[in-house]
């Protein structure tokens, strides 16, 4: 398993500013690889292809009784994102840098995959949830969001059960009123298993789109899409796909040797058709005295 401490990718509530904007609180640990205390399990620990509880019940925007299963149907991804309503920043820079790389990717939410969001604040009600929802569609723009981006709340016996699955760790600081978590989107396959974990408050489109190729397995995105993913895998380090040297080497070399068995299948089909008018040529009798 991976492990990704929040405050290394500056991810935390109360720490978002420094992290983002070069200052520190005046009790800030010298170096940023010093966990302070109150943020120990804060944390992602990845469970890649861990299958998520899917009975757990929530509440949707509504109000109305849901179970994750109702958005993990077999046939789209799920872009899983935790945080909360209230949350005074953070959250609503992620939402915020989701939005910006799903505008500029083909996919669409409610066509291509769903998208959702659940709050890890137990006493967070379904009124918050449905303002939230309203004002993210109207940021995104596209006639199917209402059908493709869902806003939960639920109890938190629940929700824990859910991050705990995830591997996302979070915790209620006291002094500040506020949780501390990671930014981090959780990538799931159609049938609710963990694919990838997107970090950070800023999703490259490229990056976002191959994910959720990646995750559909093969049930969604272009020709190009899928041969992308050939040449190129997730690099955790740079939060992005990089290019897969040895993939390209042999793709290259498959196209070269393709190309080259064209050029000679129609080299060789030229010279026969030349050949048999030859032969013909030379089998028909000569007609003149």
């Amino acid at each position: 398993m991976m492990r990704y401490k929040a405050y290394r990718h500056g991810v935390i509530v109360c720490w978002t500013c420094c992290v983002l904007w070069g200052g520190l609180p005046r009790n800030a640990p010298a170096q940023l690889n010093q966990e302070p205390q109150e943020l120990e399990g804060v944390e992602v620990i990845e469970h890649l292809d861990t299958l998520l509880p899917l009975d757990l019940a929530f509440l949707d925007e509504e109000g109305k009784e849901v179970r994750l299963a109702d958005y993990f149907t077999g046939r789209q991804p799920v872009i899983l994102n935790l945080g909360y309503y209230r949350c005074p920043m953070l959250c609503g820079l992620i939402l915020n840098g989701l939005l910006d790389g799903l505008k500029d990717i083909p996919l669409t939410a409610g066509k291509d995959f769903q998208i959702v969001t659940l709050s890890i604040d137990p006493l967070e009600t379904p009124n918050l949830a449905k303002f939230k929802k309203q004002n993210v569609l109207k940021e995104y723009g596209r006639a199917e969001g209402p059908q493709g981006w869902h806003f939960l709340t639920g109890k938190n016996e629940n929700i824990l059960k859910l991050t705990q699955a995830a591997g996302f760790g979070f915790k209620w600081i006291e002094k500040r009123k506020e949780f501390a978590h990671p930014a981090a989107l959780i990538l799931c396959t159609p049938d609710g298993r963990v694919s990838r974990y997107l970090y950070g408050i800023q999703f490259d489109p490229q990056t976002l789109r191959l994910s959720l190729v990646e995750a559909s397995e093969g049930k969604i995105g272009s020709t190009f899409d899928h041969f992308l993913l050939t040449c190129f895998h997730y690099d955790p380090s740079l939060s992005r796909y990089a290019p897969v040297a040895m993939n390209i080497m042999r793709l290259g070399g498959g196209l070269t040797v393709a190309a080259l068995g064209i050029f000679l299948g129609i080299y060789w089909s030229r010279e026969y058709r030349k050949h048999r008018r030859r032969a013909m040529n030379e089998a028909q009798p000569d007609l003149h005295p």
